[in-house]
């Protein structure tokens, strides 16, 4: 998916996110790198490792509306990009 397809749901390529490996208490913080076919989202940490996650498992920072940063998961932060086409007319 390109930067634009992912602007278009809400997301940034290279955002900074967090997720919480399997068996770790810790967050590990990455970047975003793009989103697949089947909707997880690949992302890229510290190490240069991909993981690719399901989007519920990732945080991102967003502004409040006092404009300071807080981390909000990624399934409510993007905006679903196949429902867009279900109520399009063709003209």
């Amino acid at each position: 998916m390109s930067a634009a397809e992912l602007r278009s749901i809400g997301l940034r390529q290279g955002e900074r996110v967090r997720f919480k490996r399997q068996n770790r208490s810790r967050w590990t913080h990455g970047r975003i790198a793009s989103v697949g076919a089947d909707g997880s989202i690949l992302v890229h940490d510290a190490n240069g490792a991909a993981r690719s996650l399901r989007p519920e498992a990732l945080e991102v920072e967003r502004p409040t509306r006092r404009g300071r940063l807080t981390w909000r998961g990624v399934d409510e932060v993007a905006t679903t990009w196949e429902q867009l086409d279900l109520f399009k007319t063709d003209l």
